[in-house]
């Protein structure tokens, strides 16, 4: 049987990976680890947004104690994005990697997969570095094509969306920019 741990970075991005790995014959888990989410209310929202579709869709869900220092250890004085961004996703990776290498799935994979914002080919060198330190697969698909679909029906089934990618580099990043 093949079962796979997914790290869930939001509700929205785990409707469409949720799908394709069901449909790919996997037993999917999940594990919403991020601790780079910022602040503390919206850490509070995108869970709760995930606790509340996990019950719909009778998905498991881990979700370990609330740390942001050991995000901001890791980035520190590296806040620029080219820098942080892979840190960020290396910790989160690695903590699902962990996790399913110790609970005996056979692979671990991202929902991160799936936003046209997130750098791709980094998150499968990253995931792939991973796979072997941790001795579990890392399952790779390029999920982007659900990502719209997936946020409208987000949307329209009222499920809690947020406006930036959740650390406080990226909320002020956000609010720079023209389009705010």
């Amino acid at each position: 049987m093949k079962k796979i741990l997914l790290h869930i970075c939001c509700a929205p991005c785990l409707i469409h990976p949720l799908e394709r790995l069901k449909e790919e014959g996997f037993e999917v888990e999940g594990l919403f680890y991020n601790p780079n989410i910022h602040p503390l209310a919206e850490y509070r929202n995108r869970r709760q947004a995930v606790e509340d579709y996990s019950k719909k869709v009778e998905l498991e869900v881990v979700y370990p104690d609330y740390q942001p220092q050991e995000y901001f250890r890791a980035v520190n004085m590296m806040e620029e994005k080219i820098e942080r961004c892979p840190i960020c996703w290396y910790q989160r990776l690695k903590m699902t990697a962990q996790l399913a290498s110790e609970r005996g799935f056979t692979h671990f994979s991202s929902t991160l997969l799936v936003s046209p914002f997130q750098d791709q080919e980094l998150l499968k060198k990253i995931g792939g570095d991973i796979a072997k330190e941790e001795n579990v697969d890392f399952y790779y698909e390029d999920f982007r094509p659900g990502f719209k679909k997936a946020h409208e029906q987000a949307r329209a089934d009222g499920i809690y969306c947020q406006r930036y990618c959740g650390c406080i580099y990226s909320e002020i990043e956000r609010c720079k920019s023209p389009k705010h």
